[in-house]
């Protein structure tokens, strides 16, 4: 509406005039000023949705060094065993390998194969392979064929004479029908082989001559073919003569023959692991009596070597990750990748794993082995000088990577170990007239380990929780003991510290991060739910403007109708 004034000298005119205006709500995008609105209200979620981000990022990293790490503490595991290992005999120097050498004129490798249990003894033995235990071997009478009908029908049973049978039984019975061939005779009686012990096999001299051949499964033990009913089958094929004797025996049983350290042994397999406890022998050529093979029983040094190998891959793998944590941009500050960079926790880990890498045992250090550093702080293996210690200075290499233990009495032995020793202990253990353990203290306090049969165990919540015991003395005494924690005990007890998949400071910070992206979650889905319940309340208000401003424009439009309807 506009307004315009006329006047003159003698009259003064008002004259009023309306102009309709266009579409009010049309220059207004009302879904921009809502969104507007809902943005501004979803500000704090994207903060949230940002911190959350991070936190994700710091998990992925926080779970690949666990990755990393567990794969350290794999590779010490291969190296010192379980917590039991003093008792169990799990850790890599406590693996055997049979070291053979011929003497006259003897192929060790080709005469014997020797395996040894783990944790055994180490010795050496002069072995001398005197006879091989053989199988028997019979053949029947020449055929024509071995398609055409036999003719013969009978029953006969067969079995290895001394063999020990699962069901209690031995011979097992078969039966030859008349319509048979020769063929169909001998998988007849492969069908029981298992059973009887007996194989048989159909063997073609030429075109025309073929025979029946019956072959032991087991060496030192005689067939026995015995004729039960009907035609004697065994004659009828030529296997045996009118007495049950075989007539054509190709090969005779006999037993394997060997010497140990001038003790002669006879068994009836070649395969012999009751002479010596713990170890295998596999015989396949005699040495005569004028030569013979040393067989030393020692620590599997390929196995320790392997080890190492493996200990190195694992721990540049986890140095290589943990360079990228430490890059900086080239503009200064840390690198897109380093999630970590300047982290507490990771600092802390690779503190400890450099300390326990530095682990200097009767000055002996990772030098020993041959490792050394780069100029990165990766491990690097002098092949030459790892397999010469092996070799040479075995004993020096466990004391520096494993767990030691020295103990004033034989009667006690550790059990299991927790992941902090102390460096020494000493127990006053009482035993009542039966030799029950009846009190155990430490430095005459009580309450520090308990008692259950032979077994002393460390008290829950104490600093020998995971420290057991077994006693077998019957006398009462004290037990002075010192413990030693070489290089891989360190390294896995940190590594087990950060990357336990229960207990470990990783498990926490991720378990927290993660619970704190739950209630990030929650608050954040709480925002958006506000800025929808905005968005609508926005909306349907705006609605109710435009259907106002509407109506008022059409008000307008017919006032002014009406208006210029009076001019």
């Amino acid at each position: 509406m506009s307004v315009t004034d006329t006047t003159s000298a003698t009259t003064t005119t008002t004259t009023t005039v309306y102009t309709a205006t266009a579409n009010a709500t049309a220059d207004v995008d009302w879904d921009a000023l809502i969104e507007v609105a809902v943005l501004q209200k979803e500000v704090p979620a994207d903060s949230i949705e940002i911190k959350m981000a991070e936190n994700e990022a710091e998990i992925a990293a926080y779970e690949e060094m666990q990755t990393l790490l567990q794969d350290l503490m794999s590779a010490l595991d291969a190296i010192r065993g379980t917590d039991n290992s003093l008792t169990d005999a799990d850790d890599v120097f406590s693996m055997r390998e049979a070291y053979l050498t011929g003497y006259g004129d003897v192929d060790a490798e080709s005469a014997v194969v020797v395996t040894a249990d783990d944790g055994i003894d180490v010795a050496t033995y002069e072995l001398q392979v005197l006879q091989l235990a053989t199988s028997q071997k019979v053949a029947g009478d020449v055929f024509g064929d071995d398609s055409s009908e036999l003719g013969i029908s009978g029953t006969f049973t067969l079995e290895l004479d001394g063999a020990e049978y699962e069901d209690g039984e031995s011979a097992v019975e078969i039966e030859i029908s008349e319509g048979m061939s020769l063929d169909e005779a001998a998988e007849e009686i492969n069908v029981y082989s298992d059973d009887s012990g007996v194989k048989a096999s159909v063997i073609q001299i030429s075109d025309t001559e073929y025979k029946l051949v019956l072959s032991a499964a087991e060496t030192g033990q005689d067939i026995v073919l015995t004729s039960v009913s009907g035609d004697d089958v065994g004659q009828a094929l030529g296997l045996t003569d009118v007495n049950g004797a075989f007539t054509g025996e190709l090969q005779a049983s006999q037993d394997a023959i060997i010497s140990i350290d001038g003790v002669e042994v006879t068994r009836d397999s070649n395969v012999i692991d009751d002479v010596i406890d713990g170890v295998t022998f596999s015989i396949y050529q005699e040495t005569g009596e004028d030569g013979y093979i040393s067989v030393e029983i020692s620590s599997s040094l390929t196995s320790v070597q392997d080890a190492v190998y493996t200990l190195v891959d694992a721990y540049n793998a986890y140095r290589e990750w943990a360079l990228t944590q430490q890059e900086v941009a080239s503009g200064g500050g840390a690198a897109d990748d380093a999630t970590l960079f300047g982290d507490s926790i990771l600092r802390s880990a690779n503190a400890d794993i450099a300390e326990g890498l530095s682990t200097v045992i009767d000055e002996a250090s990772m030098a020993l082995l041959g490792l050394s550093y780069d100029s990165s702080n990766y491990l690097v293996v002098d092949d030459e000088e790892l397999a010469d210690a092996l070799l040479t200075n075995l004993d020096a290499i466990e004391d520096l990577l494993m767990f030691q233990m020295d103990t004033s009495s034989s009667d006690l032995a550790l059990l299991a170990r927790n992941d902090a020793m102390p460096d020494a202990l000493s127990l006053d253990i009482e035993v009542d007239a039966d030799g029950t353990v009846t009190s155990v203290l430490v430095d005459g306090e009580e309450g520090l380990f308990e008692v259950s049969g032979s077994r002393i165990i460390g008290v829950e919540g104490t600093v020998y929780e995971g420290i057991s015991f077994v006693f077998t003395g019957s006398q009462s005494q004290t037990v002075d003991m010192t413990f030693t924690s070489g290089m891989v005990e360190k390294l896995y007890n940190s590594a087990e510290h950060y990357a336990d998949a229960s207990e470990g400071l990783l498990t926490e910070v991720i378990t927290a991060l993660t619970e704190q992206n739950a209630d990030y979650q929650e608050d954040y889905d709480s925002i958006i739910s506000d800025a929808d319940d905005y968005r609508d309340y926005l909306t349907t208000l705006y609605a109710s403007y435009q259907a106002a401003i509407e109506l008022a424009e059409s008000n307008l439009s017919y006032i002014e109708a009406l208006l210029d309807s009076g001019d």
